[in-house]
């Protein structure tokens, strides 16, 4: 099995975008643990918007589409996997090296007073998440990514299901942030400004050229 998984890998070297997650996950958690916030975001909008623990499914609705989309077009579409990859990675590592210049933190969180499931598995999230290196939010940014990917793509089979279903879903992981006071409005705007732009350099510049002229062309052929 992992013969095969090996030689898949090999001819099709695009796929190692994948071990990004790696030193991205290990940045992340150094950042976690030991940067102190010097920024407190927030802004009067945030005080407008309710804490609701019933946010918490789309929120965590964020990870499986991550993995599926990626796994979809790493399937499906070679040019269109590369090009989410390099649109939300960079992305993400823009946010890291905002996080490491800038840190910053929230101070929204409230006692959560209901004792249902949904209030649990909220707790748990803010257990093993520190409210700091949130803006630009990484959950905003890489949800428009992969948003964007899907509205761009033509293959699917049944078009208005995927794109709708995908649009509504990162409609509520944006929303979700908010609610949950996981990110002011603040970071939600960041990372959509940040969308933007990455939305730009993906699809509107040369950046595969970049990449032949270096060892990381293996990541676009």
């Amino acid at each position: 099995m992992i013969r095969g998984l090996l030689s898949w890998v090999k001819a099709h070297p695009y796929s190692l975008w994948v071990l990004y997650y790696i030193p991205y996950l290990i940045c992340f958690i150094l950042l976690e643990h030991f940067s102190e916030p010097r920024f407190i975001i927030h802004c009067p909008l945030d005080d407008m918007i309710p804490f609701c623990e019933y946010f918490i499914i789309p929120y965590l609705t964020w990870f499986p589409l991550m993995f599926l989309s990626l796994l979809y077009f790493l399937l499906k579409d070679k040019e269109t996997f590369i090009d989410l990859c390099f649109f939300m990675f960079t992305g993400m590592s823009i946010s890291l090296f905002i996080y490491l210049i800038l840190p910053n933190g929230l101070d929204l969180r409230v006692d959560i007073a209901s004792n249902n499931i949904f209030a649990w598995m909220v707790r748990m999230i803010q257990s093993v998440d520190d409210p700091t290196n949130v803006c630009p939010s990484i959950h905003v940014a890489s949800t428009l990514a992969i948003m964007m990917a899907v509205l761009r793509y033509r293959k699917f089979r049944h078009p208005l299901i995927a794109k709708g279903t995908v649009s509504l879903a990162a409609i509520g992981i944006i929303l979700s942030t908010m609610f949950l006071k996981q990110h002011s409005f603040v970071d939600v705007a960041a990372g959509i400004a940040l969308s933007l732009i990455m939305y730009v350099v993906t699809y509107h510049t040369g950046w595969k050229k970049l990449f032949q002229r270096t060892p990381l062309r293996i990541l676009v052929s």
